[in-house]
């Protein structure tokens, strides 16, 4: 068998076990999905893992060591090497592929200070010039589109690290998306950026946040309110299209192209559209139709506006954003009435985590 053969059937068993999903999806079911990609992932960054967890190690915290009444969250942008090596390591943990992140991006560690753990990770990217679900919401003023857009930015990463994700650490770091201090960040960095595609100067201003859910409907983002107000807003689903379920795969596909003579390194851009450019290519020369693509899974979309004038500021009719004037703070202290004392009320079994389970998880063999 050739190798475009081989390619082809692994491609078409790929969709096969993804119909077989979608009889009775669980999220169990979609972690399956992914595992070949987070593997293949974990298998590249095996030497650097084990160069770096040494390092680190003691960032990341057994249950004996959170006293929930004593938790005190810090926001960090990550502005240092060793802010990107920790950020790089909690992702690895996770069960669902990442990326570095596109165009414009902001990272942010959340830090418990009461015992210096890492309770989550924030990362932010440009977002999708083409969003459905949030774009039926604006009237968009005519040409001025991608104007508006580029002062939103999308969370390409979010969570939290055990043991704190059992006490819904999670929407705590749902809720410093939405703060004071996430937005100045960008302020700071973008301030009179030229931008790379049509070389202009945007206002380095943030006036909201979208997120698509990892697993049809969130539960994640669900019910997440600062005292009477939404921090995020369910919008609607994708139309579930995406080539997250050829992730695995990927690497072949750009393999075998360059072996045809397609360049598939792209340039300005690269990201979810050269990937999408590389499935669609793969396919053409593979005689296969580009409906594959579709996979069928509608995730949930969520909308986290900062400002109270966000429609009439994205439909052109207000020029100055009205910011809600939430610090990091503020929102923590908030999470930790409403949720974070509760859950402890509810739930026990965090006590018993330990970190060391990290170490099978990454599959490495530490020195």
């Amino acid at each position: 068998m050739n190798k475009a053969d081989l390619l082809r059937q692994k491609i078409l068993a790929e969709v096969k076990q993804l119909e077989v999903l979608q009889m009775n999806p669980s999220k169990g079911d979609y972690r399956a999905l992914h595992a070949p990609a987070v593997r293949m992932m974990r298998q590249r960054s095996h030497d650097w893992v084990r160069w770096k967890y040494p390092k680190y190690e003691s960032f990341f915290a057994n249950g004996s060591d959170v006293q929930p009444e004593k938790i005190k969250p810090k926001l960090i942008e990550v502005t240092k090497p060793w802010h990107g090596d920790l950020f790089r390591l909690a992702r690895l943990t996770w069960s669902l592929p990442f990326t570095k992140g596109f165009g414009r991006r902001l990272r942010f560690l959340i830090v418990d200070e009461a015992n210096d753990k890492l309770m989550g990770v924030l990362g932010l990217q440009s977002p999708p010039l083409d969003l459905p679900a949030r774009d039926q919401l604006f009237n968009y003023p005519e040409d001025r589109k991608v104007e508006f857009i580029n002062q939103t930015m999308d969370i390409f990463t979010l969570g939290a690290l055990p043991p704190y994700g059992r006490l819904l650490a999670g929407k705590l770091v749902a809720m410093a998306s939405a703060s004071d201090e996430v937005r100045q960040a960008y302020q700071r960095k973008y301030q009179g950026r030229i931008t790379e595609m049509d070389q202009t100067q945007l206002p380095a201003r943030l006036v909201a946040m979208t997120s698509i859910s990892a697993f049809g409907r969130s539960s994640l983002y669900n019910r997440i309110k600062y005292k009477d107000r939404w921090v995020a807003k369910s919008v609607g689903y994708t139309q579930g299209y995406g080539s997250f379920h050829l992730a695995g795969l990927y690497p072949l596909m750009r393999e075998f192209l360059e072996a045809e003579g397609v360049c598939t390194r792209g340039g300005f851009g690269k990201g979810p559209r050269i990937v999408w450019q590389t499935c669609t290519r793969t396919f053409d020369h593979l005689g296969l139709p580009r409906e594959l693509l579709k996979h069928g899974i509608k995730r949930e979309v969520f909308l986290f506006p900062l400002i109270w004038n966000l429609n009439e500021f994205m439909e052109g009719q207000d020029r100055t954003p009205c910011y809600f004037e939430q610090s990091f703070d503020e929102l923590a202290d908030w999470w930790r009435h409403r949720w974070l004392l509760p859950r402890t009320q509810r739930i026990d079994g965090w006590q018993k985590w330990d970190h060391q389970n990290l170490k099978h998880i990454l599959n490495v063999k530490l020195p």
